[in-house]
């Protein structure tokens, strides 16, 4: 579907908005499982199903890593599946889920409903828009993906002060019920009136030989790869979970943390649109080297500088980062092991992503417990960041050496 001429983002928008627009709405509704959101809603929820703060963590961090276990099985099925079927398919369960969680008296089902949203929003939802625009353009993926990838940080933006809005008038369940509502109308809309692309493999029946795709992780490129395209995650977990001891120690103030925060989430738009920009003029490779350097940089600044401004830089420094991550980290992997392989490869990503999130609180934790100052722990990451980016050389110049796409 992708244009045989390379176009800005207005040109990209109106020859392909349709498209665009599914992925980049996929992207915004796996806003409704991801722990920003759910966590706004956390003591609602505790006290919905009558257990504790910590027995929720418990429950939270288990449900967390079988969705992880769970999105490296239904991920590669985009592969083969309609993306219209497949939105439907993943659509429905998160429906579900919501409902679930928010009307069942029973605490086992509730419970399935909250893995329901995680496994389906933040994984196969992200994943589904991710995918879409990584194999379905070329010459423009960068763009694509760049506008696709913003569907993130808008729900980040927009989802919290509605939310507030909302609070003082509905329940909790109310909001949830108004919120997937609006979204389940923009998904008709789109699955009724868009041109859907097809999936770029078909399943075999039983009787056929099957087609082999790759393994990735019985290569070792992957898994010199996969630590730099995990990095500012684990990092940024361990920065959200622990702010108010990095707060303390670095003599900032929470008040400064939360417009920070913010200031994340804007900043993650000129990060998305340059650097998708950038992907398609200068090519991936070039920018796979160079798009951690404003974190690197603000690692650093903040451990020696301390004080408000630390906070500051380190959350802008990740924004414009993290804005370029997921477009080169997609055009990667569709460089290194082909569009049509995309949904396999990247649900491995995005079980990685789980599964690092949910270790890094902890590896902090300890370290934390023993003493070490966040300046130190700040020091750490930076370290932590060049070793993966030292790792990622061999596959980035591979990349750049691929012939097809």
């Amino acid at each position: 579907m992708d244009s045989d001429i390379r176009l800005g983002y207005a040109g990209l928008l109106r020859r392909h908005f349709g498209l665009i627009a599914a992925a980049w709405l996929a992207v915004f509704t796996g806003n409704l499982g991801q722990s920003f959101f759910i966590g706004l809603f956390q003591s609602d929820i505790s006290q919905h199903l009558s257990i504790t703060a910590g027995e929720f963590g418990s429950i939270y961090a288990a449900i967390t890593m079988t969705s992880g276990f769970l999105v490296m099985h239904f991920g590669p099925k985009i592969d083969w599946i309609a993306p219209r079927r497949y939105a439907l398919i993943v659509l429905s369960a998160l429906i579900t889920g919501v409902l679930m969680l928010t009307l069942s008296p029973w605490w086992g089902l509730a419970i399935f409903g909250l893995g329901l949203q995680r496994l389906c929003g933040q994984g196969l939802m992200t994943h589904l828009g991710s995918t879409l625009a990584g194999r379905e353009f070329t010459l423009n993926r960068g763009r694509a993906l760049g506008l696709v990838s913003l569907g993130m940080p808008s729900g980040e933006i927009i989802l919290p002060p509605v939310i507030a809005l909302l609070v003082s008038w509905l329940t909790w369940q109310q909001i949830w019920w108004s919120i997937a509502a609006v979204l389940l109308v923009m998904w008709i809309f789109l699955i009724l009136f868009v041109d859907w692309p097809e999936a770029p493999r078909k399943k075999k029946s039983k009787n056929e030989p099957q087609e082999k795709g790759p393994s990735p992780m019985r290569e070792r490129r992957f898994w010199m790869l996969i630590p730099m395209l995990m990095v500012l995650p684990i990092t940024l977990t361990g920065i959200f979970i622990y702010q108010a001891q990095m707060t303390e120690d670095l003599g900032a103030t929470a008040t400064t943390y939360a417009l920070a925060l913010t200031g994340l989430g804007i900043s993650r738009f000129p990060g998305a649109l340059l650097g998708g920009r950038w992907i398609d003029e200068l090519g991936v490779t070039t920018l796979a080297k160079l798009y951690l350097v404003p974190f690197a940089i603000a690692l650093l600044a903040a451990a020696l500088i301390g004080g408000n401004i630390a906070i500051w830089i380190i959350m802008l420094g990740a924004g414009t980062a993290l804005g370029m991550s997921s477009p080169i980290g997609d055009s990667l992997l569709v460089r290194l092991w082909g569009r049509e392989h995309l949904g396999q490869v990247r649900s491995l990503k995005s079980a990685f992503l789980v599964f690092s999130t949910g270790l890094a609180p902890a590896f902090l934790g300890f370290m934390i417990d023993a003493g070490v100052q966040f300046q130190s722990i700040l020091l750490g990451m930076l370290v932590f960041l060049v070793i993966t980016w030292i790792m990622a050389q061999g596959p980035i110049r591979e990349a750049h050496q691929q012939a097809t796409e």
